[in-house]
């Protein structure tokens, strides 16, 4: 995570911290942990180095250390040894130089830490293009002095210039990473880690120590079976610490390398361990051997999801949790004892977790590891529902794994389809080239999906489903499950293939028996968890759950697969990449790059407020060589394209006599609605399209916007007796463009609110102060567009959708809002105001009248939400977290402190009656 955020909050005017990173150092013969920051001002850079808490979420969480400026005398040294390098598990040690000192730091393995050094690169390089002008760094002499009497810095720093503290006395051979050269085909073979590091503990004044003896604890039980030689190991990781940029010949050979790749691989077989397990907030009560040591042979790799890890507040809107450690350590101790393994990855969001583990002997063969996580709660935003996941290479494989926990409850099927499909198309890995379009989940060899699916079983009561299960007549109540019918009609996991399933349905038990729910909701007993694969070669050799295992209303299930992994047959990859470059060469010196487009204007019609469209222009190689294409930017401009399009894929290359089909996309959001609904931006751009060493193409794109009240000042829709649409163009730019003195000149009496909002809160007030889980569970996307088209247009006369769509469209609406309800202006005097709950009541009074009335009507109607909390189970906190951050948003990028500054502003308007 880029804790930038936290640095950014101490900085002064004109600082910005461009990049921070989480790393260990050595003090004393201590492992402990500093945040890392690359701060810049006036093209002057300098390295940050902070002590902090266990999580840093404020700049109060975070003590600054040391400086580091960067000038001519810096460099970057790498200083991993022979035995780390060639470990997929080992952390990354670098040693930065500077003038008479260094700093040592191990950075954990991933895309972020890349990105960091090479943005340190990136900044060493421009004081060397100067070597005459030297930083002076006079900036940084504060920082200095605060040291003196303020307490502003831990450690009284060193004059700039002078000798710096060591912090670590090694003094290993390393090579400057601005030095570092690769052939093209080595990229494709680089070693990559995430492996558990030891745990930093936290606590006031140990700033996360960790003794010395842990990281040789860690070699002994198991890096040093890991140790492998390899030619190209050393190399590889040093070209990921300097990052270089793919070129055009790079990306085309990789391109041929594909595309001959049964030439030079073969098949071997691997086994996969996929395992999942929703624990409902439990801790490990009993052993995982029976579900995770369950095969006769130990599998060669481990996939285990979790779900629902911790169901606390603190997880939910903190994501921090001691249970990731207490299972994970359960997990370590259950895997197969007849075999050694690494852990390589640990990735979480709240309560999903997933963690990956090879044998030792397979752990040199793992590279291009990246993790990523997706949200699809409430706004998309929220963590407690969403997927966890993971992609890397194993020899010449490409494996991607989700770990899901989608929508609950019986009737929300379409609800989880749609969770389903936002986290295919919003979770994305960066590829180490960050040149490169990033991969989605279904861009790799073979996909592994795991997880509480959720997906129940319809058109049964629960005493004609256990008379089923008492039959062990699994196919015909099968035939009634949720999943396999959305399969059928397509709906969802397209492509993916499900074993057969022979065992218990998974959910709901009592907790610590075998007995079916005997609650007052009494349950249908359901498949919730489930295991699917995508992809080519791949063979069940079982699928089972586990009734051993009585910890949660849950059962744990398994899948073993064998799968077919592509190995590469090192003479004939050498002879075929020499036949490429060979190739290549005679083409580049004869041939100019040419493309013919499919089309080259492109007209969007009705385009409507968080509505995808989408129209493919397919390019067509007719010339003699491959060539890259990207769309550039204009002269004067920042992007290539408004915000409002994109082209996916935006950059990319295409083979001799091949096709690229390039979507060009509009969706317009809460960023760029005001400006359509105002009529001072249109639909319409032109596009550059770039062939390297070829000529430019120019493309248009042009369309129609439909105004919407989404993305409209509450001025504006007072203003408006009709639905918008029905309103004449130039009424509503004139609404919006005029001041306040010829607006009341629009109508004679303006409206109260919004007619919109009114229309929202009076549904939810009718129908929904006794529905459970209102303002948490998310709506569907498809009922939001309906919503949107009846409040824009009029039609139908009432609002259509369920509670919880019409719910997450009054949060969609309040957050595009162009001002928000508390207006900028005043944001300041509510946070230096929030604890006195009469000084919170004068800023209101100095709303707009509009805004006020606004203000009001939903803090009634949420205080009157309040009375029916035993039904909605609504309180105080969940409902000023949720509204604060909509009625009172931040002019600038708001911090933890000021969040909960909001809250308690709002809280003093929920907890009585202020009428």
């Amino acid at each position: 995570m880029d804790q930038s955020f936290v640095i950014q909050e101490i900085l002064a005017e004109g600082e910005n911290c461009v990049i921070a990173v989480q790393c260990l150092v050595l003090v004393d013969n201590v492992i402990e942990s500093r945040l890392l920051g690359l701060v810049e001002r006036t093209k002057e850079h300098a390295l940050f180095v902070f002590t902090h808490r266990r999580m840093a979420i404020t700049g109060e969480d975070v003590t600054l250390y040391d400086i580091f400026p960067i000038s001519n005398d810096f460099a970057v040294v790498e200083v991993s040894s022979a035995d780390e390098l060639s470990f997929v598990g080992a952390d990354t040690r670098v040693r930065l130089n500077f003038q008479d000192g260094d700093l040592e730091v191990r950075l954990p393995f991933g895309s972020h830490s890349r990105l960091f050094l090479s943005e340190v690169n990136k900044a060493w390089s421009d004081v060397c293009k100067s070597p005459k002008e030297a930083p002076k760094f006079e900036w940084l002499h504060k920082y200095r002095k605060a040291s003196k009497g303020q307490g502003g810095v831990k450690q009284t720093l060193a004059p700039l210039g002078t000798t710096h503290t060591k912090i670590s006395q090694h003094k290993e051979t390393g090579n400057s990473l601005n030095a570092v050269s690769r052939s093209p085909v080595e990229g494709n073979k680089r070693v990559n880690s995430g492996v558990e590091r030891p745990r930093v503990e936290s606590g006031p004044e140990s700033q996360g120590k960790v003794k010395r003896e842990g990281w040789d604890e860690l070699k002994r039980e198991g890096r040093h079976d890991l140790v492998r030689q390899s030619s190209h190991t050393a190399s590889n990781k040093a070209t990921m610490l300097a990052m270089p940029q793919f070129g055009l010949r790079d990306n085309l050979i990789r391109c041929e390398l594909l595309k001959n790749e049964d030439i030079y691989t073969y098949l071997e077989n691997f086994s996969f361990f996929i395992g999942t397990y929703n624990v409902n907030g439990q801790t490990p009560k009993e052993s995982l051997r029976p579900w995770l040591g369950s095969t006769s042979t130990p599998p060669d790799m481990y996939c285990v999801g979790f779900q629902e890890l911790d169901l606390s507040k603190e997880a939910f809107f903190f994501n921090d949790t001691p249970k990731e450690t207490e299972w994970m350590k359960a997990v370590s101790e259950g895997l197969h004892p007849d075999a050694k393994y690494a852990l390589v990855k640990l990735v979480r969001l709240v309560g999903i977790m997933l963690l990956f583990y090879v044998r030792n002997e397979h752990a040199k063969h793992i590279s291009e590891m990246e993790a990523e996580t997706v949200g699809t709660g409430i706004m998309g935003r929220m963590g407690n529902k969403g997927a966890v996941a993971i992609r890397f290479r194993f020899h010449n494989s490409d494996i991607c794994v989700v770990n899901s926990h989608l929508a609950a409850h019986i009737e929300e099927y379409e609800r989880r389809n749609q969770d389903y499909k936002d986290i295919c198309s919003r979770l994305l890995f960066r590829q180490h080239d960050p040149a490169l379009v990033p991969l989605t989940i279904m861009k790799h060899n073979v996909v592994l999906w795991l997880g509480d699916l959720n997906y129940r079983l319809s058109d049964l009561d629960v005493d004609d489903v256990k008379d089923l299960i008492a039959k062990k007549d699994f196919e015909t109540l099968h035939s009634y499950d949720q999943l396999k019918r959305q399969i059928d009609e397509k709906a969802v996991f397209v492509g993916f293939v499900e074993g057969e399933i022979g065992f218990l349905p998974t959910y709901k038990y009592d907790t610590g028996s075998d007995q079916w729910d005997t609650s007052e909701k009494c349950r249908v007993p359901a498949w919730c968890d489930r295991i699917l694969w995508r992809g080519k070669n791949v063979r069940q050799l079982h699928y089972q759950s586990h009734m051993d295992l009585k910890t949660s209303d849950h059962k744990p299930v398994s899948s073993l697969l064998e799968m077919g992994i592509k190995l590469v047959n090192e003479e004939s990859y050498k002879n075929t990449f020499e036949e490429i470059v060979r190739s290549l060469d005679k083409m580049e010196n004869e041939c100019i790059p040419s493309v013919t487009l499919s089309r080259r204007e492109f007209h969007f019609i009705d385009v409507k407020f968080m509505q995808h469209q989408a129209e493919t222009l397919t390019l067509h190689n007719d010339g003699q060589v491959p060539c890259q294409f990207e769309f550039i930017q204009k002269l004067d401009e920042r992007t290539y394209c408004k915000p409002w399009l994109t082209a996916n894929p935006a950059k990319g290359f295409i083979a001799q006599g091949g096709n690229v089909d390039i979507d060009l996309e509009v969706f317009v959001n809460r960023s760029t609605a005001t400006e359509l609904n105002a009529g001072r931006q249109q639909i319409e751009d032109i596009l550059v399209l770039h062939l390297d060493r070829g000529k430019d193409y120019f493309l248009s794109v042009s369309g129609n916007y439909l105004p919407s009240c989404f993305g409209s000042s509450i001025q504006t829709l007072c203003q408006l007796r009709d639905p918008i649409q029905e309103m004449p163009l130039e009424t509503i730019r004139e609404l919006t463009l005029s001041g306040d003195e010829t607006r009341t000149l629009i109508i004679d009496k303006p409206l109260d609110i919004p007619k919109e909002i009114w229309q929202m809160v009076d549904h939810l007030y009718r129908n929904a102060p006794k529905q459970g889980e209102l303002f948490q569970q998310p709506g569907l996307r498809s009922e939001f567009v309906e919503i949107r088209d009846c409040l824009d247009t009029g039609m139908p006369d009432s609002l259509p959708g369920s509670n919880h769509s019409v719910a997450e469209a009054l949060l969609i609406f309040l957050d595009a809002l162009p001002e928000p309800v508390v207006p900028f202006s005043l944001y300041q005097q509510c946070l230096e105001c929030c604890s006195n709950t009469s000084q919170c009541k004068k800023v209101v009074s100095l709303l707009p009248q509009c805004h006020k009335n606004v203000f009001n009507y939903i803090a009634a109607f949420l205080r009157e939400l309040l009375k029916h909390s035993t039904h909605n189970s609504l309180d105080v906190n969940i409902l000023a977290t949720i509204f604060a951050a909509l009625l009172l948003r931040s002019p600038t990028k708001q911090d933890l402190a000021e969040k909960r500054k909001t809250q308690e502003f709002f809280q003093h308007f929920l907890v009585q009656d202020l009428s």
